[in-house]
């Protein structure tokens, strides 16, 4: 009598490769002859993680390095805040680790000799006849599909949404080829990326120096010259002098409830342009309280954080029914005759301003704001009014082509994540013109693989 149920028949190699093999029907698309479509979960080793009590963990370098989610990768680097003494699921060095929870498909080649892993992580291990750098760039390819197939409140994919794909195996020693290929091709476009990120991280340096040099008359040396203009026009005033902060709120009592009035919330100021580029229209009955009101002309100075630091300030243009209302952490200044406001917009756009009232802003860790006494004292030497129409034309003039100058290296940076996207498709459809006909054919290398899989 039998003692317990029969164990499994073990599938031959043909039978492994015939459940390995995706059926021609069900192939994405043409790749070399000597290459071949293959499911991925028969090429590699999936290992799941498993959540570790924070109470279990220390910041003390006591244990292994514990990975908790995608938060701890960083173009490819691998961020340690937590140890564990007591392992749970370990991974190795050289597994490639997938956040597959929250941000989805992050990656990372570990270093480490061990990392102990969360539910939030996998670690695809490899067989010696696959190329790291390979799969890892085969991962980067499938990174998209990986994200959109996420789901639940908290996205996240399953083991199956990683096993089930479908994988391109090449010979090995093409494997090899392609990854060099490229490598090759991506440190051409990151040294390119490098010199337009440098435009870019310059950007503000360049504008603090053009600023003072307005600020300090610098700028407009030879425009006083050919006007026999000295420099001792400037005089020394305070910010309060030359224009009203937060101007005594328009009377509305006598206006109807459903008059249009126009409405900016601080999402609708851009830092980047400073300007409003997503202006809203509101009733006047539903903002006549509790909101700060502002003219035509006036500038807005963000005052809290992080508002303030990143430069949200605009001037405010054509209003609906010339009335307008916004977000309380506006201060609203209103020029008077001797500053212009294009002029008193640019000083409080420079970064050098907002690093003095950065130095003064008080209030709660996350709610700090600048005080109104900081904005109503603060000193500037001002120009006459022509002479501050002359400054603002030229710093329009120049930050208009720096501007120009960004954008365009913004778009470098854009096309060349682009053009990596397109050179990993051609490089798994193998069409780097790496491929070698006279390759020993990779099925020849799926048996190995399989043979050494249980």
């Amino acid at each position: 009598m039998a003692r317990g149920k029969k164990a499994a028949k073990a599938l031959t190699l043909e039978e492994k490769l015939e459940q390995a093999l995706v059926p021609e029907e069900e192939q994405p698309y043409a790749i070399p002859e000597n290459w071949c479509w293959v499911k991925f979960g028969y090429c590699i080793e999936l290992i799941s993680g498993r959540d570790v009590a924070l109470s279990e963990c220390n910041d003390r370098g006591l244990g292994i390095p514990y990975i908790l989610g995608a938060s701890n990768i960083n173009n490819n680097k691998f961020i340690i805040e937590r140890w564990i003494k007591v392992p749970q699921v370990i991974s190795r060095k050289n597994d490639i680790l997938l956040s597959v929870k929250g941000t989805i498909g992050k990656l990372y080649i570990q270093q480490e000799e061990s990392i102990n892993i969360s539910r939030q992580i996998m670690a695809i291990r490899l067989p010696e006849q696959l190329i790291l750098r390979y799969v890892y760039y085969f991962l980067q390819n499938i990174c998209d599909v990986l994200q959109e197939a996420g789901n639940g409140l908290i996205p996240g994919i399953s083991r199956s949404e990683i096993l089930d794909k479908t994988f391109m195996l090449p010979p090995i020693i093409e494997q090899q080829r392609i990854v060099t290929r490229i490598e090759s091709l991506f440190a051409k476009l990151d040294e390119t990326k490098e010199k337009a990120q440098a435009v870019i991280d310059g950007f503000e340096l360049r504008k603090s120096a053009i600023l003072h040099k307005a600020f300090t008359g610098e700028l407009t040396e030879r425009w006083r010259k050919k006007y026999g203009v000295e420099l001792d026009s400037w005089i020394s005033v305070f910010l309060s002098d030359v224009c009203k902060v937060n101007p005594k709120k328009l009377d509305t009592k006598n206006l109807p409830d459903d008059l249009e009035v126009s409405f900016f919330p601080m999402s609708s100021l851009s830092e980047t342009y400073g300007e409003i580029t997503e202006p809203q229209t509101k009733i006047l009955k539903e903002v006549r309280t509790g909101f700060t009101n502002f003219l035509e002309g006036d500038v807005v100075f963000a005052k809290i954080t992080p508002c303030m630091e990143n430069g949200k300030s605009a001037i405010i243009g054509k209003l609906v029914n010339n009335i307008g209302y916004g977000t309380t952490e506006f201060y609203v200044l209103r020029c008077e005759k001797k500053i212009y406001n294009r002029y008193l917009y640019h000083l409080v756009r420079d970064q050098y301003f907002r690093d003095q009232a950065k130095a003064v802003m008080t209030g709660a860790v996350g709610q700090q704001r600048v005080p109104k006494d900081f904005m109503e004292t603060y000193p500037l030497k001002l120009p006459t009014v022509i002479e501050q129409h002359e400054i603002c034309r030229i710093l329009d003039e120049i930050f208009f082509k720096e501007m120009k100058i960004k954008q365009a290296a913004e778009s470098v940076l854009a096309q060349i994540d682009t053009m990596k996207k397109a050179i990993l498709a051609r490089a798994f459809r193998g069409e780097l013109g790496t491929n070698n006909p006279s390759d020993e054919n990779a099925i020849e290398l799926l048996k190995k693989v399989l043979a050494e899989k249980n």
